[in-house]
């Protein structure tokens, strides 16, 4: 397990994290979203122990990561612009990172370079974004490192290779309890493998849940009235977080579980009603307008 307390960092004025506190639990896929100079990364440099905090602590499977050479074997950090050994190739990156981490898997690392149709012999220098995002990840699933720290992971891989990517966390979850924590400024990207996700704004936790809850209690709901008496009625008793008109169509995300929301329409009689499947931009938005912000002026996109 991760453990964040009062987490602060600042670059001169600029507060990058200003007390964040959080838990990463093992058995998960953890999403950090926040835009660009929401403090994702220089947080993500704290937890593999680049940056010192300024104030705060971070452990790591109870203990302190900062200085700490041991602990860093258990964190591989993807980041979003990766450096690379000038006229380095895929294999003399594969020795250097082998000569950091104990457990690194070289034959794992060459048969995986060869399903994704890296040339070990190339020079990175010469490949496309993608392919050097796709490098970092083989290097990072080879170290047999626990927690891979993963800064843009996905931004600049295909569809083809991001299923494959996230086949290859998926397995090594199951294998050797791998704990991904995937940063990215793009909701819709995280929605299909992250379990819980934690939004940053302006260097502070916004929201910290678990999905499966979160999708649990909130129903987005469209129904048609004959009147509107009949809508006042039926939705006075709702927690409504949202509500939109477009003619006669009314569509709303009620705090409740399905069974009851389903039930209270039922019983109203409307003219039509749908329950649907809310999406993790739609439940980013409803948490975050109860609290007071719109996330939609700085997450979305």
């Amino acid at each position: 397990m991760i453990e964040i307390e009062h987490l602060k960092k600042s670059f001169g004025d600029t507060k990058a994290v200003n007390d964040v506190t959080l838990k990463i639990r093992e058995g998960e896929v953890f999403g950090l979203v926040g835009t660009n100079g929401a403090g994702k990364s220089t947080l993500l440099r704290m937890l593999t122990g680049i940056l010192k905090p300024d104030e705060g602590q971070i452990r790591i499977d109870d203990r302190p990561v900062y200085d700490n050479p041991v602990v860093k074997q258990d964190v591989f950090f993807i980041s979003d612009d990766a450096y690379f050994f000038p006229n380095a190739t895929p294999r003399t990156m594969r020795d250097y990172y082998a000569s950091l981490y104990p457990g690194f898997d070289t034959g794992r690392f060459d048969k995986l370079s060869e399903g994704f149709h890296l040339d070990p012999r190339r020079r990175i220098a010469e490949f496309s974004k993608g392919m050097k995002k796709q490098l970092m990840v083989l290097l990072g699933v080879s170290s047999d490192a626990k927690y891979l720290l993963c800064d843009e992971t996905f931004d600049g891989l295909d569809p083809v290779m991001r299923q494959g990517v996230k086949s290859i966390f998926a397995q090594d979850m199951t294998d050797r309890g791998l704990v991904p924590v995937i940063a990215s400024h793009n909701l819709r990207e995280l929605e299909d493998i992250c379990d819980h996700v934690g939004l940053l704004h302006q260097g502070g936790v916004l929201l910290s849940e678990d999905l499966a809850d979160m999708k649990l209690n909130l129903q987005k709901v469209q129904v048609v009235f004959a009147a509107e008496e009949d809508r006042e009625a039926a939705t006075a008793d709702l927690n409504i977080l949202l509500s939109e008109q477009r003619g006669r169509l009314w569509t709303y995300t009620i705090r409740g579980e399905r069974s009851e929301v389903e039930n209270h329409f039922r019983n109203v009689s409307p003219v039509f009603f749908e329950v649907l499947k809310l999406s993790l931009e739609e439940i980013f938005i409803s948490e975050t307008e109860v609290v007071g912000y719109d996330i939609r002026k700085f997450i979305l996109g």
